[in-house]
């Protein structure tokens, strides 16, 4: 195992959960979170890694070419989580998205090469290879992005494999399945519905609930993530998922039982713009390295359920009624 990791955008949501299982397996020396805490990110995600005696948080954006150099030359591997990822902010503002998930993967890439970085772990989505009408995407199918959210995610893959073949920097990138579990932003669409209805609010469901998503739990993700960090072979590409295919009529069907609701809480409204069908990826290749998703859809939707019914601090300030009655709802890649 690496001696010293940095974790690019650790205070959110998937990232938190990687930092949890990195210091719980006690095999690296220190664990650096780099974060802007932006809305999409929180202190209180970390919780007990601030006592770890090797844990260290640095408040900090990763365009900051100064600190990002700075913090970098002190890891010999970086985990990249850190990104724009709410699809609808991205129709209104894509130029922070080209900015954070393009320009600033380009400068830890740099200052990656500049240092001699031995592992370079890019997270990415199954978002790029845009909709897959049948079967399942592989590594090798060509991107193509619908959205400018999946469309800067494309670009900074591409750049992080373009490091890697002129470079030389040890470079693997990672593709997830929509991911859920504890401690998720609101914004996304299995948070959204649970808050919401245990607040007693109504959920809207676009169209007619056709489309088609892969859910993974995040603690089966950052397995993932992890055994690339260890096995993967620099230049690589690796689709995460491995879940539980629904309908999102299907999901809210789930979501409406575990919540104790019925079909009365649900609004139908107009698709969102640019809705994809479906995403599905083949994750044989990572089954090579030792990868088996564990966690049931049922019983991780039953925790997640139970930890915002008990956390009602953590979201509650986060709902902002006008923009979530009735607002799209994301998908669940989550901020990283």
């Amino acid at each position: 195992m690496w001696n010293n990791v940095l974790v690019t955008g650790g205070a959110g949501f998937i990232g938190s959960h990687f930092v949890t299982r990195l210091l719980a397996a006690g095999e690296v020396g220190r664990v650096t979170v780099l974060d802007a805490l932006t809305y999409a990110g929180s202190i209180h995600n970390l919780g007990e890694a601030f006592l770890a005696p090797h844990f260290r948080f640095v408040h900090g954006d990763i365009t900051d070419h100064a600190l990002v150099d700075a913090v970098v030359g002190e890891h010999d591997a970086v985990v990249h989580f850190a990104a724009e990822s709410h699809v609808d902010r991205s129709f209104s503002a894509a130029g922070r998205f080209v900015s954070t998930n393009v320009a600033g993967t380009q400068i830890l890439l740099d200052a990656a090469m500049r240092h001699g970085v031995r592992r370079f772990v890019h997270v990415s989505t199954d978002e790029v290879y845009g909709p897959v009408p049948t079967g399942v995407a592989s590594e090798d199918d060509p991107l193509r992005p619908t959205v400018p959210y999946a469309a800067s995610k494309a670009a900074s893959d591409l750049m992080a494999l373009s490091y890697h073949r002129t470079f030389g920097v040890p470079v693997c990138v990672t593709r997830s399945a929509n991911n859920y579990g504890p401690r998720q932003h609101p914004e996304k669409i299995i948070p959204l519905f649970v808050t919401r209805l245990l607040k007693g609010h109504p959920v809207t469901l676009h169209g007619r609930g056709e489309h088609v998503r892969h859910w993974l739990h995040v603690t089966d993700h950052c397995q993932g993530i992890e055994v690339v960090l260890r096995e993967g072979v620099p230049g690589e590409i690796y689709n995460i998922g491995g879940g539980t295919e629904l309908t999102n009529r299907e999901l809210t069907e789930r979501i409406l039982r575990a919540c104790d609701a019925d079909w009365g809480a649900v609004e139908f409204v107009e698709d969102r713009r640019c809705n994809d069908l479906r995403y599905a990826m083949d994750c044989t290749k990572i089954t090579r390295l030792g990868y088996r998703p564990v966690r049931e859809f049922a019983d991780g939707l039953a925790e997640t359920v139970e930890w915002y019914r008990a956390h009602p601090d953590r979201w509650a300030p986060l709902l902002r009624a006008p923009q979530t009655a009735g607002a799209p709802a994301g998908e669940g890649k989550g901020r990283a």
